[in-house]
Parts: C-alpha cells; sequence; structure tokens
C-alpha cells in the first residue's frame, strides 16, 4: 500500500508517517499544502491519501478540494479525510460525491491506532470509514422533514453502524443480534427512507445522506 499524507502541522504528519512506516506501509510522500499533495500524487500515484481538511493558504476546505481533484487525476484513489472536529458541511459533501475508498475521521481517532489503521484499510480495500462521532452528531441534529423520525431506535443504531462503513456481520456483532435481524432492519431502513433499489446506487450511504439533505 503506497500512501500520501498531506497534513500542515508537522508533529501530526511526522506522527503519522512513523505510525504507518511501523507497520510496514509505505509512505511515499508527505506535504504540508495542497499544492504539494497534489504534486506528490502526480509524482508517486499513491493507493492512498490520508488528507486534513483545513490546509494553507485560508485554512478552509482546501483538503476536501485537493482531494476531489486528486481522485480526479487518479480514479481509484483511496482518501481518507482527518478533521479536527465534526464539520457537517465536508462530511455531507464527502459522502456525496460517492463512497467508495473514502473515509473521515476525526483526528483524535489517530491516537486510537488499532481503530485508525482498521479505517485506513477498510477504505484501501475500497470501502467506506465514517467515524462514530461523525455519525452520531449528524443524526441527532433535528431537520425539517426528518424522515429519519419513521425509524424505530433499533433501526436508528443500524443505521449510524451502516454509515461507519460495518458490513451485516459487523453490526450483527456490535448490537449483539443476528445477521438476519440485521439484514430486516436494513430493509426497513430503505422502505421507510424510500430507498428503491438502483443499479450503480450505494443505498447504505444514500440512506445517510437523505437524512443528512433532509428531503
Amino acid at each position: 500500500m503506497r500512501i500520501v499524507i498531506a497534513e500542515d502541522d508537522p508533529l501530526l504528519r511526522e506522527g503519522l508517517a512513523l505510525l504507518l512506516r511501523a507497520e510496514d506501509l509505505d509512505v511515499v510522500a508527505t506535504a504540508s499544502d495542497a499544492a504539494g499533495f497534489l504534486d506528490a500524487v502526480d509524482e508517486h500515484a499513491p493507493d492512498v491519501a490520508i488528507v486534513d481538511v483545513r490546509m494553507p493558504p485560508t485554512h478552509t476546505d482546501e483538503g476536501i478540494v485537493a482531494a476531489v481533484e486528486a481522485r480526479r487525476r487518479r480514479p481509484g484513489l483511496a482518501v481518507l479525510v482527518l478533521s479536527a472536529y465534526v464539520e457537517q458541511a465536508f462530511a455531507t459533501d464527502l459522502l456525496a460525491r460517492g463512497s467508495a475508498r473514502l473515509g473521515y475521521l476525526l483526528k483524535e481517532r489517530v491516537g486510537r491506532v488499532e481503530e485508525f489503521l482498521t479505517a485506513l484499510h477498510r477504505v484501501a480495500d475500497g470501502g467506506t470509514a465514517i467515524d462514530p462521532e461523525v455519525v452520531a452528531q449528524l443524526l441527532t441534529r433535528s431537520r425539517p422533514d426528518n424522515r429519519l423520525e419513521r425509524l424505530s431506535p433499533r433501526e436508528r443504531d443500524v443505521l449510524a453502524l451502516m454509515a461507519e462503513g460495518l458490513g451485516n456481520s459487523a453490526i450483527a456483532e456490535r448490537l449483539f443480534v443476528t445477521d438476519g435481524a440485521v439484514h430486516k432492519h436494513i430493509r426497513n431502513i430503505f422502505a421507510k427512507l424510500d430507498l428503491a433499489p438502483a443499479d450503480g446506487t450505494d443505498r447504505r450511504v444514500a440512506a445517510v445522506l437523505r437524512y443528512l439533505e433532509g428531503t
């Protein structure tokens, strides 16, 4: 796994590089700004990019914009975005652009090494990894015409774990229920959120987006 890190905090940037190299992962380049990150992507053709949301010069959305551009230049690039705190607009934007090989984690998750590495590998393997705290905050904010109100408490639990990127078996293990029960809950979620089967649509992520968009 070839990795590029884009992070303007030198301590976190080098700490991440040391952590990943200690796990025998190939950190091919690090960058302190969006321009340097894109140059590194062009030069090294990484498999995964770890990108801070807020980067120079304005420290607003440079990381998100650069990540989108990097995936345009290198289709299939896995991107794990790091943020100091929950930023609803960025999380929603990230999901809206497609869920495959994408993750959104709070920076504090890096200190929980096993969880961070699990998320990194999940994204690299083509999955989605959304920080549980991000999911919790987004799903508890009230919205007009909130279809989430149709869901039972257990269905909300399942939806939150779906948004984190967990599969049915992992959800069943976390909630101490059977795989069949999880499958039933997911069918109910899709039905209550008016998500009909459609080719090319990830209904798991669409269920979260339906709530976030308030439609």
